[in-house]
């Protein structure tokens, strides 16, 4: 935030007319006074950890603009990803955010630890694959002490400091939000000034608990001029002079009970000059920070020449305002390494800005990957990359925009709004056989996608469908038929020859396409919304449906009335099961699946073809038998968490 902008012309006036003014600089306090990492890692699949991880924080993001504090729990067992961050009550709305922006680019150094927990003077987050929120106090429990001593008068600091201590959180706990500062003088060299903060999830007792074993456990620090008690239930501060924010400094999230402190400027042009080269200063060193996290910093001239020359690069201050501060309501969708928000750039564009997360190696791979890729097709039945931002804390990759988002909120919400006919739903079908056809057998190199689902195929103003997220696509070059690489993709899409030995050719892809043709029939998910990683009893229910010449029976009911259809669909469901049989050798190529759409009558001729039973196996059983040296990633199948936060989720990796 500028203060400058608001704060030069009324100092300015002051200096005129020689007036003494009263006023009061927030501060975020966004210094980092440590922070944890657990050491040990999820043992199940770990992009569902990351997709957990990011939708928690944009949950927790949306709390904190409400009320200052949130917790949130994002998953299933045992893969719950459990959150809660806090801002001290002292905090404005405005210093809450830059402070939470800090949390946003530090704690996920911890990924993929399944836990982690960071303290700034001004907030504070903690996150777990396990529910703490009852959790006063832990073995991680500790404090902080400066490392100079106060000069003059130790003995009497140090009684300061435990009045000051028993003061604090004795009003914490007395009030109804466990939060109170206070000071104690014992002359006028000797004074101690402390704050004290339980967080909001514990109740009367357990702060008081937390608070007085806080206390006591920083008193240790005295005659140190100043300690902080890290707890799991609280936090406390003490030092020489005041540090917090006044109540006049702050557009406070609820009604403050403590004294007020201003701050006395005065009106000479010495003073003047100090308060605005202190904020200069204050925004040139978040700026060096922005700079060091962002990729171009991290890789300086090893970032690949392809980003680091392109004149579609965005700059990171453009999206930001783009975006309205990436606020809420621009929110279009979730994946596992990032947000995507809609963007009205300069002129009303208006495009999609995939905004990545996680800055660890694989999710960065995955952000090269994607530009490397994508930038080398072009096809009506694929999103078009327009640019990407490498300059700022976040990167980002820039599409076109389509409104009418993702496939999944069509096919799997009630919303009739979004329903589409059949003949709809074959077009979409027959521009997704397209589209792979084309990264199969047309472009100058051959791709597999490795992640067709609905939620990674957009619908544009006519309902036309696009393939994105290109993330985890591999080029298959030369004469090779096949790689041997890690399992990546989404569990419950993915071939069984794939996830059994890693073994990875365009058939992966078909096998993916089945899957999804069976889910635009029937209107259900291919493992439903149990977290079950069986992933196959969709294909199971209509296999059986099929061989029973049922099908009518497991058609999407908001079609049911479409009964001139119904041999059409049948058809549909063959090429389906046909695109998902168990040897990848009598699974169609794209081309062949083209075929089979354009051609009705012909695929009514192969009714003779001879479908084997589908492949049910539990994934959950499954080795990682492959032996290349990219780590595994299964995803989940779309969960409704997909549905609320509308997925253009695609867009993120998933």
């Amino acid at each position: 935030m500028r203060y400058y902008h608001f704060l030069v012309a009324p100092v300015m006036i002051a200096c005129l007319s020689s007036w003494t003014t009263t006023t009061t600089l927030a501060d975020p306090r966004a210094t980092v006074v440590r922070e944890f990492c657990n050491k040990t890692r999820d043992d199940g699949p770990g992009a569902v950890w990351a997709d957990n991880f990011v939708v928690a924080f944009d949950n927790l993001n949306s709390d904190l603009e409400q009320k200052g504090w949130g917790m949130t729990s994002v998953g299933q067992d045992p893969i719950t990803f459990y959150a809660l961050v806090q801002c001290l009550e002292d905090l404005s709305k405005v210093d809450c955010t830059l402070c939470y922006s800090e949390i946003r680019s530090l704690l996920p150094k911890c990924y993929p630890e399944i836990g982690g927990r960071i303290y700034l003077d001004g907030c504070f987050m903690r996150y777990a694959n396990y529910s703490f929120f009852n959790e006063v106090m832990d073995s991680l429990d500790t404090s902080v002490c400066s490392f100079s001593n106060h000069s003059s008068d130790q003995q009497g600091f140090s009684s300061a400091v435990n009045a000051v201590l028993s003061n604090a959180t004795s009003l914490a706990i007395k009030s109804n939000k466990g939060f109170a500062v206070a000071s104690v003088s014992r002359s006028l060299k000797v004074a101690a000034y402390a704050l004290a903060q339980c967080w909001e999830n514990l109740n009367t007792s357990s702060c008081a608990a937390c608070l007085s074993a806080a206390a006591a456990s920083v008193a240790n620090c005295a005659p140190a001029e100043e300690g902080r008690a890290l707890f799991a239930g609280c936090f406390i501060r003490y030092s020489t002079a005041p540090f917090w924010n006044s109540e006049d400094s702050a557009s406070s999230f609820r009604s403050k009970k403590w004294v007020v402190l201003g701050t006395v400027l005065s009106s000479s042009v010495g003073a003047i000059l100090v308060l605005i080269i202190s904020i200069l200063a204050w925004h040139k060193k978040k700026a060096q920070k922005a700079r060091e996290r962002s990729l171009r910093g991290l890789y300086g001239s090893e970032l690949p020449l392809k980003i680091s020359q392109s004149s579609l690069n965005f700059s990171y201050k453009d999206l930001k305002k783009a975006t309205c501060s990436f606020s809420f309501v621009n929110k279009i969708g979730q994946g596992s390494n990032g947000t995507v928000y809609k963007a009205v750039l300069p002129g009303g564009n208006e495009v999609a800005a995939k905004r990545l997360f996680l800055n660890t190696k694989q999710c960065i791979d995955q952000f090269f990957n994607e530009v490397d890729v994508i930038s080398q097709v072009r096809h009506k039945n694929l999103v078009k990359l327009l640019g990407c931002s490498v300059d700022g804390p976040e990167s980002f990759l820039i599409y076109e925009y389509h409104p009418n988002r993702s496939l999944d909120l069509f096919i799997f919400a009630d919303d009739q709004n979004r329903h589409l006919d059949w003949q709809q739903r074959f077009d979409v079908i027959y521009g997704i056989a397209e589209g792979l056809c084309y990264l199969h057998e047309e472009s100058e190199t051959r791709i597999i996608h490795r992640d067709i689902k609905a939620s990674n195929i957009l619908l544009d103003q006519k309902l036309k469908p696009k393939l994105t997220d290109f993330g985890l696509a591999r080029v298959l070059g030369g004469d090779r038929t096949h790689l041997t690489t890690g399992i990546a993709g989404t569990v419950g899409y993915m071939a069984p020859e794939y996830v059994v030995h890693g073994h990875l050719t365009e058939k992966a892809d078909v096998y993916s396409f089945g899957v999804l043709v069976i889910e635009i029939v029937t209107g259900k998910r291919c493992c439903g919304t149990t977290g079950s990683y069986s992933g196959h009893s969709l294909l199971a229910e209509v296999w059986h449906s099929y061989k029973a010449n049922t099908v009518e029976k497991i058609v999407d009911a908001r079609l049911q009335h479409e009964v001139g259809s119904l041999e059409e669909i049948t058809r549909a469901v063959q090429v389906g099961l046909l695109c998902t049989q168990a040897n990848p050798d009598e699974r169609p190529a794209m081309s062949r699946v083209v075929e089979l759409l354009r051609d009705r009558d012909g695929a009514r001729g192969h009714a003779e073809f001879v479908l084997g039973d589908p492949p049910f196996f539990e994934v959950d059983v499954v080795a990682s038998g492959h032996d290349g040296n990219e780590a595994s990633t299964l995803l989940p199948c779309n969960s409704a968490t997909d549905e609320v936060s509308g997925s253009y989720s695609e867009f993120s990796g998933r």
